[in-house]
């Protein structure tokens, strides 16, 4: 049977070799018996090779440990040099410094953004304090608590907390605005 490679495009199907020719075909015979030999032996020379290596790489990693032993140089102490190292490389990085420069730039925005909201907001508490609504109100939460002070001090622990506040309430909500200062005496003021 003929052995053909189908392209992409070929409209012809691919034809299957026969298992006997594959079958036949023998790896081991297109060495000759010399140089498998040869190839046998150097491949034994090179595991032999290896073997040494590994032997004075042990010794030397052996020798390596006993001289950061006498310098005083821990496990410890290394991990902590290969730490800093590496901290000390990636601050120094292109990436780094560019990320660096970015978030200080984007704190410094975000810093003047909440300064100016911050004094947007001051000036907006300060122009509803001075609101001619908010000094009403600021007046009657300052006659309530005049008044609760009047009567507990008056009543001599005649009535309870709730009592008080209660009449106080009352009393607070029954005033009108023009009638909300009056004198009394020692100084208290009634509304």
């Amino acid at each position: 049977m003929e052995t053909r490679q189908q392209g992409l495009l070929d409209p012809e199907p691919v034809t299957e070799v026969d298992e006997e020719m594959v079958s036949d075909v023998d790896l081991n015979n297109t060495l000759t018996d010399e140089e498998r030999e040869e190839i046998l032996s150097e491949l034994t020379k090179l595991e032999e090779d290896i073997s040494t290596l590994r032997q004075v790489l042990a010794s030397k990693e052996k020798h390596h440990s006993e001289l950061k032993a006498k310098l005083g140089i821990t496990p410890l102490i290394e991990l902590k040099q290969n730490f800093n190292r590496s901290w000390y490389d990636m601050q120094t990085s292109t990436a780094y410094k560019k990320t660096s420069e970015t978030l200080s730039t984007a704190g410094q925005k975000t810093s003047a953004a909440f300064t100016t909201l911050g004094t947007a907001i001051s000036r907006k508490f300060g122009d509803m304090r001075n609101s001619p609504s908010f000094k009403s109100f600021e007046e009657k939460v300052e006659c309530t608590v005049s008044n609760i002070k009047t009567k507990v001090g008056s009543q001599g622990g005649g009535g309870s907390f709730e009592e008080v506040l209660s009449s106080a309430a009352h009393a607070s909500a029954q005033e009108t605005p023009s009638n909300n200062m009056s004198e009394s005496s020692d100084h208290e003021r009634t509304c």
